[in-house]
């Protein structure tokens, strides 16, 4: 019986494999892995880095010869002490340089629930946790150029099912990765892999959904993978972090990878190549197009905020508030639900209000938004900004990924992989500025002021958006898309009415609805 339902859903599969809604959900599921994998390092690599670091000095203190210890040391803790001390003691030295260790000698404890031993050790952390951030967006920024152009020659299938591949390898990495140089690889190589999922993944959207209205609500949909990925991501990485260990939430990634990997093989077929009818446009055109400059800024500017919070909020708050390592994730979960709330609304609302007006809007939220986070005094301060920068983030995105397409339609050749590769670049941009610099500034100048700057950013950018109101184009390409939408449309009431009638309808018309 089991094998005949088996058969039965693996029938349907084959019947429905070239249905938009299969497509869209493997968009969905792809964005959704991606961006847990993205998030779920947030929590754990502040906390862990520290860890390696005290757990290094505690070592090298015991290991150090004697006679080279300095005289303030030796006039603190004698010889006798000190040897107790290795033997598995406490001292009972009373400096604040001293770090205080734990019966077995060289660990620290399990449950860090006090503050820091070492802010200036904290503080510096900033930058080597911003740097490992931004590592994958840089290389993802690199990886996009010429993914936008392949998927142009070879089709989305093989692009995006390669991205699976690589984000498998990465996840394991993350797991049995114990030293901050394969960390920082496992983090760059998920760049590669996030780039052909990402750019094929939007790619493939856009070219089956032809109509602007429903593209938009796709795409929002799809995004709605990439919020629940931001929002699943931090508190289940810090809660596994804490309770389980570093190795299990990546492990469980790796298990639904491979669920998303098989649905990939089987519904895309990605061993077929299948090149785009027409030539696109070039990459170099597209990215001297002011209007696709401008929509780029948007997603850039707009994402740069939440990179640069990413690696400095966690070491704010154990600076600050002493917070505990599941917070440090659950600090997250205000913008992520925001966000997840803001592609789902906006992602068909922005169609009807203008996509210019909502992420003009949007802009001016998130910089609002961002200013207000150092005010917070403990983690319940922090709702209320992180929701304002999450939702505010999500009318962004979700107005601005379709304007893409759209742009393309009305201003170039209707092929999609080039200026996805754009759009992504941008997002990559943000998320590898943000991180690299913005840790560097909060070490220097302070994390209230990191965030002051990024706000004032964001504000002044927003009324560029004025500019996609109504951008010009062909005049041929304005009429085909004038009749494409009433077909379209068209076709949806007479499909409606039918349905209404009891009338039978034809099953093909499952792959437009």
């Amino acid at each position: 019986m089991n094998a005949l339902r088996q058969f039965n859903l693996l029938k349907w599969l084959r019947e429905e494999r070239q249905s938009r809604k299969l497509i869209l959900f493997i968009v969905f599921v792809a964005l959704l892995l991606d961006n847990m994998l993205l998030t779920v390092v947030v929590p754990i690599i502040p906390s862990y880095l520290y860890t390696l670091d005290e757990s290094t000095d505690v070592l090298k203190n015991n290991t150090a010869p004697k006679q080279d210890s300095p005289a303030s040391f030796q006039s603190i803790v004698s010889l006798y002490d000190n040897t107790v001390r290795l033997s598995g003691f406490n001292t009972t030295a009373r400096t604040t340089d001293l770090l205080p260790l734990t019966p077995t000698g060289t660990q620290l404890p399990p449950n860090s629930t006090d503050c820091p031993r070492s802010t200036n050790k904290l503080i510096n952390e900033n930058v080597k946790v911003g740097m490992l951030f931004a590592s994958k967006a840089t290389v993802q920024l690199i990886t996009n150029p010429f993914v936008g152009p392949i998927t142009n020659r070879i089709g989305y299938q093989l692009p995006i099912f390669a991205g699976f591949c690589i984000m498998f390898i990465s996840t394991i990495m993350f797991a049995f990765s114990s030293s901050y140089a394969l960390l920082f690889v496992a983090r760059s190589l998920q760049g590669v892999g996030s780039s052909c999922s990402s750019v094929a993944g939007m790619g493939m959207l856009a070219s089956v959904y032809t109509d602007d209205e429903e593209r938009g609500h796709a795409i929002g949909i799809a995004l709605g993978g990439l919020a629940l990925g931001v929002l699943v991501g931090p508190p289940f990485g810090s809660v596994m972090y804490e309770f389980v260990g570093k190795t299990a939430p990546f492990l469980i990634l790796a298990f639904l990878a491979l669920f998303d990997g098989a649905l990939q093989l089987f519904i895309l077929q990605p061993t077929k190549v299948t090149p785009e009818s027409q030539k696109g446009t070039p990459l170099l055109t597209l990215m001297k197009d002011p209007y696709i400059i401008i929509a780029a800024g948007a997603i850039c500017f707009g994402n740069m905020a939440i990179g640069m919070m990413e690696p400095t909020v966690p070491i704010w708050m154990m600076e600050t508030m002493c917070a505990r390592k599941w917070q440090l994730g659950v600090a997250f979960l205000p913008a992520s639900i925001s966000y997840l709330i803001g592609t789902n609304i906006f992602g068909t609302f922005a169609h009807k209000m203008g996509r210019w007006l909502c992420a003009l809007i949007g802009m001016v939220v998130v910089g609002i938004s961002v200013i207000c986070v150092p005010f917070a005094r403990d983690i319940y301060g922090l709702i209320l900004p992180n929701f304002g920068v999450g939702f505010a983030i999500g009318m962004v995105d979700s107005s601005m990924m379709p304007i893409m397409g759209y742009l393309v339609d009305l201003r170039h050749v209707s092929v999609y992989g080039s200026v996805y590769a754009i759009a992504d670049v941008a997002f990559c941009l943000g998320f590898a500025i943000g991180p690299s610099i913005g840790g560097s500034i909060a070490e220097s100048i302070g994390f209230p002021w990191l965030m002051t700057i990024i706000g004032i950013v964001d504000i002044i950018f927003a009324p560029l958006c004025i500019f996609l109101r109504n951008p010009p184009g062909q005049e041929e390409k304005i009429a085909i898309l004038m009749d494409t939408n009433c077909s379209m449309k068209t076709r949806s009431y007479s499909t409606q009415g039918a349905y209404y009638q009891g009338e039978d309808m034809d099953p093909e018309y499952d792959d437009y609805d």
